[in-house]
């Protein structure tokens, strides 16, 4: 059974930072994209951050510039430091591990960490 192990997330005051992490199996970590995801209560899930296997970084408008994703293969950990943040972010984020090819593998999702911006 293959495991996404989130942390980080909590209450924090509008303009200030959080870091979400999220550690993988070494099996799947190097090979797989990994993503952070966030859905706000009515609302569909979003994609916020991508960090390829291959590398490069890709990010949605509204977070560009004020949220970095990184990862360390070393600890087969994805990070997500989220700075400057807004009560609109407040959501629940989501890891997830994106295989090669889904036709071949399965993809994965962590439990999910409550982000609350508010004052």
């Amino acid at each position: 059974q293959v495991q996404l192990v989130e942390s980080g997330g909590g209450l924090v005051q509008p303009g200030g930072s959080l870091t979400l992490s999220c550690t993988a199996p070494a099996s799947i970590f190097s090979r797989f994209d990994m993503q952070w995801y966030r859905q706000a209560p009515g609302q569909q899930r979003e994609l916020v951050a991508s960090i390829p296997a291959g590398g490069g970084t890709n990010y949605e408008s509204s977070v560009k510039n004020r949220f970095t994703i990184s990862r360390d293969t070393a600890k087969n950990t994805v990070y997500l430091h989220m700075t400057r943040l807004q009560p609109e972010d407040t959501a629940v984020y989501y890891c997830h591990a994106d295989p090669p090819d889904l036709r071949y593998e399965s993809d994965y999702w962590g439990q999910g960490t409550q982000v609350t911006v508010s004052s």
